[in-house]
Protein backbone atom coordinates (compact mmCIF):
# COMPACT_ATOMS: atom_id res chain seq x y z
CA UNK A 1 0.00 0.00 0.00
CA UNK A 2 2.78 2.40 0.96
CA UNK A 3 4.63 1.58 -2.25
CA UNK A 4 1.54 2.27 -4.35
CA UNK A 5 0.95 5.57 -2.54
CA UNK A 6 4.55 6.58 -3.18
CA UNK A 7 4.25 5.70 -6.87
CA UNK A 8 1.03 7.71 -7.15
CA UNK A 9 2.73 10.71 -5.54
CA UNK A 10 5.70 10.40 -7.90
CA UNK A 11 3.33 10.21 -10.86
CA UNK A 12 1.42 13.36 -9.83
CA UNK A 13 4.70 15.18 -9.34
CA UNK A 14 5.95 14.03 -12.74
CA UNK A 15 2.75 15.24 -14.43
CA UNK A 16 3.21 18.66 -12.85
CA UNK A 17 6.81 18.74 -14.13
CA UNK A 18 5.52 17.90 -17.61
CA UNK A 19 2.84 20.60 -17.49
CA UNK A 20 5.40 23.24 -16.50
CA UNK A 21 7.62 22.03 -19.34
CA UNK A 22 4.85 22.29 -21.93
CA UNK A 23 3.84 25.81 -20.82
CA UNK A 24 7.44 26.95 -21.22
CA UNK A 25 7.88 25.11 -24.53
CA UNK A 26 4.71 26.70 -25.92
CA UNK A 27 5.73 30.22 -24.94
CA UNK A 28 9.23 29.71 -26.37
CA UNK A 29 7.99 29.89 -29.96
CA UNK A 30 6.63 33.42 -29.53
CA UNK A 31 9.53 34.67 -27.45
CA UNK A 32 12.09 33.20 -29.85
CA UNK A 33 10.32 34.83 -32.81
CA UNK A 34 10.84 38.21 -31.14
CA UNK A 35 14.57 37.49 -30.80
CA UNK A 36 15.11 36.34 -34.40
CA UNK A 37 13.45 39.51 -35.63
CA UNK A 38 16.59 41.35 -34.51
CA UNK A 39 19.34 38.73 -34.37
CA UNK A 40 20.56 36.03 -36.80
CA UNK A 41 18.97 32.70 -35.97
CA UNK A 42 22.35 31.12 -35.17
CA UNK A 43 23.16 33.85 -32.64
CA UNK A 44 19.67 33.68 -31.11
CA UNK A 45 20.08 29.94 -30.53
CA UNK A 46 23.47 30.20 -28.83
CA UNK A 47 22.34 33.09 -26.60
CA UNK A 48 19.33 31.10 -25.44
CA UNK A 49 21.16 27.87 -24.71
CA UNK A 50 24.43 29.44 -23.63
CA UNK A 51 22.44 31.38 -21.03
CA UNK A 52 20.50 28.27 -20.09
CA UNK A 53 23.75 26.34 -19.62
CA UNK A 54 25.11 29.02 -17.28
CA UNK A 55 21.94 28.85 -15.19
CA UNK A 56 22.20 25.06 -14.94
CA UNK A 57 25.89 25.20 -14.02
CA UNK A 58 25.03 27.56 -11.16
CA UNK A 59 22.22 25.25 -10.02
CA UNK A 60 24.57 22.27 -10.22
CA UNK A 61 27.12 24.08 -8.05
CA UNK A 62 24.49 24.98 -5.48
CA UNK A 63 23.14 21.42 -5.45
CA UNK A 64 26.60 19.98 -4.89
CA UNK A 65 27.13 22.28 -1.92
CA UNK A 66 23.90 21.21 -0.24
CA UNK A 67 23.66 17.51 -1.10
CA UNK A 68 25.70 14.51 -0.10
CA UNK A 69 28.77 13.97 -2.31
CA UNK A 70 27.72 12.06 -5.44
CA UNK A 71 29.88 9.73 -7.49
CA UNK A 72 31.80 11.48 -10.24
CA UNK A 73 30.23 11.21 -13.69
CA UNK A 74 32.09 8.68 -15.79
CA UNK A 75 33.52 9.64 -19.17
CA UNK A 76 31.12 7.28 -20.92
CA UNK A 77 28.04 8.79 -19.27
CA UNK A 78 29.20 12.32 -20.07
CA UNK A 79 29.74 11.37 -23.71
CA UNK A 80 26.28 9.80 -23.89
CA UNK A 81 24.69 12.90 -22.37
CA UNK A 82 26.71 15.05 -24.77
CA UNK A 83 25.61 13.04 -27.79
CA UNK A 84 21.98 13.47 -26.77
CA UNK A 85 22.66 17.19 -26.29
CA UNK A 86 24.02 17.48 -29.82
CA UNK A 87 20.74 16.06 -31.10
CA UNK A 88 18.21 17.70 -28.77
CA UNK A 89 20.01 21.02 -28.22
CA UNK A 90 22.28 21.64 -31.21
CA UNK A 91 20.58 20.02 -34.20
CA UNK A 92 17.02 20.67 -33.07
CA UNK A 93 17.61 24.33 -32.25
CA UNK A 94 19.53 25.11 -35.42
CA UNK A 95 16.38 24.00 -37.24
CA UNK A 96 14.02 25.58 -34.68
CA UNK A 97 15.49 29.07 -34.98
CA UNK A 98 15.97 28.79 -38.73
CA UNK A 99 12.30 27.90 -39.08
CA UNK A 100 11.34 30.92 -36.98
CA UNK A 101 13.34 33.20 -39.28
CA UNK A 102 11.24 31.99 -42.23
CA UNK A 103 7.76 31.26 -40.86
CA UNK A 104 5.42 32.51 -38.10
CA UNK A 105 5.92 31.08 -34.65
CA UNK A 106 2.33 29.82 -34.67
CA UNK A 107 3.28 27.29 -37.37
CA UNK A 108 6.16 25.88 -35.35
CA UNK A 109 4.04 25.65 -32.21
CA UNK A 110 1.79 23.20 -34.07
CA UNK A 111 4.17 21.30 -36.35
CA UNK A 112 6.86 20.41 -33.82
CA UNK A 113 4.83 19.20 -30.80
CA UNK A 114 2.15 17.44 -32.89
CA UNK A 115 4.36 15.73 -35.46
CA UNK A 116 7.14 14.74 -33.04
CA UNK A 117 4.97 12.06 -31.35
CA UNK A 118 3.80 10.84 -34.77
CA UNK A 119 7.38 10.47 -35.99
CA UNK A 120 8.44 8.87 -32.70
CA UNK A 121 5.69 6.27 -33.03
CA UNK A 122 6.57 5.67 -36.69
CA UNK A 123 10.22 4.98 -35.85
CA UNK A 124 9.38 2.66 -32.97
CA UNK A 125 6.92 0.73 -35.12
CA UNK A 126 9.50 0.47 -37.89
CA UNK A 127 12.03 -1.06 -35.50
CA UNK A 128 9.33 -3.27 -33.95
CA UNK A 129 9.67 -1.63 -30.57
CA UNK A 130 5.89 -1.24 -30.56
CA UNK A 131 3.02 -3.27 -31.93
CA UNK A 132 0.99 -2.01 -34.88
CA UNK A 133 -2.78 -1.79 -34.84
CA UNK A 134 -5.48 -0.45 -37.13
CA UNK A 135 -5.91 2.62 -34.92
CA UNK A 136 -2.21 3.36 -34.91
CA UNK A 137 -1.81 2.95 -38.67
CA UNK A 138 -4.85 5.18 -39.23
CA UNK A 139 -3.41 7.71 -36.80
CA UNK A 140 -0.06 7.80 -38.57
CA UNK A 141 -1.77 8.22 -41.94
CA UNK A 142 -3.95 11.04 -40.61
CA UNK A 143 -1.00 12.72 -38.94
CA UNK A 144 1.14 12.72 -42.05
CA UNK A 145 -1.83 13.66 -44.25
CA UNK A 146 -2.69 16.56 -41.97
CA UNK A 147 0.93 17.69 -42.11
CA UNK A 148 0.75 17.71 -45.90
CA UNK A 149 -2.41 19.84 -45.85
CA UNK A 150 -0.81 22.18 -43.30
CA UNK A 151 2.34 22.63 -45.40
CA UNK A 152 0.41 23.18 -48.62
CA UNK A 153 -1.83 25.69 -46.87
CA UNK A 154 1.11 27.75 -45.63
CA UNK A 155 1.30 29.60 -48.93
CA UNK A 156 -2.25 30.93 -48.67
CA UNK A 157 -3.50 32.04 -52.08
CA UNK A 158 0.01 31.92 -53.54
CA UNK A 159 1.75 28.85 -54.91
CA UNK A 160 2.78 26.37 -52.16
CA UNK A 161 6.38 26.76 -53.34
CA UNK A 162 6.41 30.58 -53.11
CA UNK A 163 7.34 32.67 -50.09
CA UNK A 164 9.36 31.81 -47.01
CA UNK A 165 6.52 30.41 -44.89
CA UNK A 166 6.30 27.01 -46.65
CA UNK A 167 10.09 26.65 -46.46
CA UNK A 168 10.02 27.56 -42.79
CA UNK A 169 7.36 24.94 -42.15
CA UNK A 170 9.52 22.31 -43.86
CA UNK A 171 12.39 23.28 -41.56
CA UNK A 172 10.05 22.91 -38.58
CA UNK A 173 9.21 19.43 -39.87
CA UNK A 174 12.91 18.52 -39.84
CA UNK A 175 13.10 19.93 -36.32
CA UNK A 176 10.22 17.67 -35.28
CA UNK A 177 12.20 14.71 -36.61
CA UNK A 178 15.19 15.75 -34.49
CA UNK A 179 13.03 16.06 -31.38
CA UNK A 180 11.56 12.64 -32.05
CA UNK A 181 15.06 11.17 -32.18
CA UNK A 182 15.99 13.02 -29.01
CA UNK A 183 12.90 11.66 -27.28
CA UNK A 184 13.70 8.08 -28.26
CA UNK A 185 17.31 8.04 -27.04
CA UNK A 186 17.28 10.47 -24.12
CA UNK A 187 15.74 8.18 -21.49
CA UNK A 188 18.75 5.86 -21.73
CA UNK A 189 20.90 8.72 -20.48
CA UNK A 190 18.84 8.91 -17.28
CA UNK A 191 19.79 5.40 -16.17
CA UNK A 192 22.20 5.89 -13.27
CA UNK A 193 22.38 9.67 -13.74
CA UNK A 194 20.92 12.46 -11.64
CA UNK A 195 18.61 14.63 -13.82
CA UNK A 196 20.40 17.93 -13.14
CA UNK A 197 23.73 16.43 -14.18
CA UNK A 198 22.27 14.81 -17.27
CA UNK A 199 20.53 18.04 -18.31
CA UNK A 200 23.59 20.21 -17.69
CA UNK A 201 25.98 17.85 -19.50
CA UNK A 202 23.79 17.56 -22.57
CA UNK A 203 23.10 21.28 -22.73
CA UNK A 204 26.77 22.18 -22.26
CA UNK A 205 27.88 20.06 -25.21
CA UNK A 206 24.97 21.16 -27.39
CA UNK A 207 25.58 24.84 -26.57
CA UNK A 208 29.25 24.52 -27.52
CA UNK A 209 28.11 23.15 -30.87
CA UNK A 210 25.75 26.11 -31.27
CA UNK A 211 28.58 28.52 -30.40
CA UNK A 212 30.85 27.12 -33.10
CA UNK A 213 27.96 27.29 -35.58
CA UNK A 214 27.18 30.93 -34.65
CA UNK A 215 30.73 32.32 -34.72
CA UNK A 216 30.66 33.43 -38.41
CA UNK A 217 27.44 35.42 -37.85
CA UNK A 218 28.45 37.19 -34.63
CA UNK A 219 30.59 39.97 -36.19
CA UNK A 220 27.55 41.05 -38.22
CA UNK A 221 25.46 41.80 -35.11
CA UNK A 222 25.09 45.46 -34.08
CA UNK A 223 25.04 44.64 -30.37
CA UNK A 224 24.52 48.27 -29.28
CA UNK A 225 21.30 48.43 -31.30
CA UNK A 226 19.68 45.32 -29.84
CA UNK A 227 16.50 46.46 -28.09
CA UNK A 228 15.76 45.97 -24.40
CA UNK A 229 12.73 43.81 -25.20
CA UNK A 230 14.94 41.41 -27.14
CA UNK A 231 17.34 41.09 -24.20
CA UNK A 232 14.40 40.48 -21.86
CA UNK A 233 13.18 37.71 -24.16
CA UNK A 234 16.67 36.20 -24.32
CA UNK A 235 16.83 36.15 -20.52
CA UNK A 236 13.39 34.57 -20.31
CA UNK A 237 14.29 31.92 -22.90
CA UNK A 238 17.51 31.02 -21.11
CA UNK A 239 15.86 30.68 -17.71
CA UNK A 240 12.34 29.36 -18.38
CA UNK A 241 11.96 27.39 -21.64
CA UNK A 242 15.58 26.23 -21.49
CA UNK A 243 17.07 25.64 -18.02
CA UNK A 244 13.86 25.06 -16.05
CA UNK A 245 11.91 23.32 -18.83
CA UNK A 246 14.66 20.87 -19.81
CA UNK A 247 15.33 20.02 -16.16
CA UNK A 248 11.62 19.41 -15.52
CA UNK A 249 11.43 17.26 -18.67
CA UNK A 250 14.32 15.07 -17.54
CA UNK A 251 12.83 14.70 -14.06
CA UNK A 252 9.47 13.69 -15.48
CA UNK A 253 11.03 11.13 -17.82
CA UNK A 254 12.32 9.20 -14.81
CA UNK A 255 8.73 8.35 -13.87
CA UNK A 256 6.20 8.76 -16.67
CA UNK A 257 5.67 6.55 -19.69
CA UNK A 258 6.18 7.56 -23.30
CA UNK A 259 2.45 7.68 -23.96
CA UNK A 260 1.95 10.16 -21.12
CA UNK A 261 4.81 12.45 -22.12
CA UNK A 262 3.74 12.50 -25.76
CA UNK A 263 0.08 13.14 -24.90
CA UNK A 264 1.16 16.04 -22.70
CA UNK A 265 3.12 17.37 -25.69
CA UNK A 266 -0.22 18.01 -27.38
CA UNK A 267 -0.86 20.85 -24.92
CA UNK A 268 2.07 22.82 -26.39
CA UNK A 269 0.06 24.06 -29.42
CA UNK A 270 -2.57 25.44 -27.02
CA UNK A 271 -0.01 27.53 -25.14
CA UNK A 272 2.00 28.32 -28.28
CA UNK A 273 -0.87 29.48 -30.46
CA UNK A 274 -2.36 31.49 -27.59
CA UNK A 275 0.91 33.39 -27.13
CA UNK A 276 1.30 33.91 -30.90
CA UNK A 277 -2.24 35.26 -31.22
CA UNK A 278 -1.97 37.53 -28.18
CA UNK A 279 1.54 38.93 -28.59
CA UNK A 280 2.34 38.68 -32.31
CA UNK A 281 -1.11 38.85 -33.96
CA UNK A 282 -0.26 35.76 -36.04
CA UNK A 283 -2.97 33.65 -37.64
CA UNK A 284 -3.48 30.41 -39.55
CA UNK A 285 -4.76 30.13 -43.08
CA UNK A 286 -7.97 28.07 -43.32
CA UNK A 287 -6.21 25.02 -44.87
CA UNK A 288 -3.61 25.19 -42.10
CA UNK A 289 -6.30 25.13 -39.44
CA UNK A 290 -7.89 22.06 -41.08
CA UNK A 291 -4.49 20.38 -41.40
CA UNK A 292 -3.66 21.14 -37.76
CA UNK A 293 -6.87 19.52 -36.54
CA UNK A 294 -6.29 16.44 -38.72
CA UNK A 295 -2.71 16.19 -37.43
CA UNK A 296 -3.86 16.40 -33.83
CA UNK A 297 -6.49 13.67 -34.26
CA UNK A 298 -3.98 11.44 -36.06
CA UNK A 299 -1.31 12.00 -33.43
CA UNK A 300 -3.69 11.10 -30.61
CA UNK A 301 -4.71 7.90 -32.41
CA UNK A 302 -1.10 6.96 -33.12
CA UNK A 303 0.08 7.52 -29.57
CA UNK A 304 -2.90 6.19 -27.61
CA UNK A 305 -3.75 3.31 -30.01
CA UNK A 306 -7.29 4.64 -30.03
CA UNK A 307 -7.61 4.52 -26.25
CA UNK A 308 -5.95 6.07 -23.24
CA UNK A 309 -3.54 4.14 -21.10
CA UNK A 310 -4.03 3.02 -17.51
CA UNK A 311 -4.22 5.42 -14.63
CA UNK A 312 -1.09 7.38 -13.69
CA UNK A 313 -0.54 5.37 -10.55
CA UNK A 314 0.15 2.26 -12.61
CA UNK A 315 2.85 3.73 -14.81
CA UNK A 316 6.29 2.18 -14.51
CA UNK A 317 8.93 4.13 -12.68
CA UNK A 318 12.67 3.98 -12.92
CA UNK A 319 12.78 3.28 -9.20
CA UNK A 320 11.14 -0.08 -9.76
CA UNK A 321 12.36 -0.92 -13.27
CA UNK A 322 15.26 0.37 -15.31
CA UNK A 323 15.08 -0.10 -19.07
CA UNK A 324 17.09 -3.00 -20.37
CA UNK A 325 17.06 -4.45 -23.85
CA UNK A 326 14.36 -3.87 -26.44
CA UNK A 327 11.21 -2.51 -24.83
CA UNK A 328 7.79 -1.32 -25.81
CA UNK A 329 7.42 2.36 -26.52
CA UNK A 330 5.69 2.99 -23.20
CA UNK A 331 9.11 2.78 -21.57
CA UNK A 332 10.62 5.26 -23.99
CA UNK A 333 10.30 9.03 -23.68
CA UNK A 334 7.97 10.89 -25.95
Amino acid sequence: MARRTRQRHESVEAHLYLLVTMVFFGSAFTSSKVVVSELPHEVAAVLRFGGGTLVLLVLLGVARGRAEPAPAMSRGRFLRAGAVGMLGVFAYNVLFFRGLSLAPSIDGSVIVPVLSPVLTTLVLLSFRRESASAARIAGLALGMGGAGVFLLGAGGDASPLEGTRPRGDLVFLLGAACWAGYSIVSKRVLVGMEPLRATTSGMLVGSLGLLVFALPAMPEVAWAEVSASTWVNIGYLALGPTAVAYLCYYRALRTVSASTSTIMMFTVPVFGTTCSLLFLDETFTTPQLVGALVMLVGALLAVTRGRFRASPGREPTTASRAPSGPERAESEPG
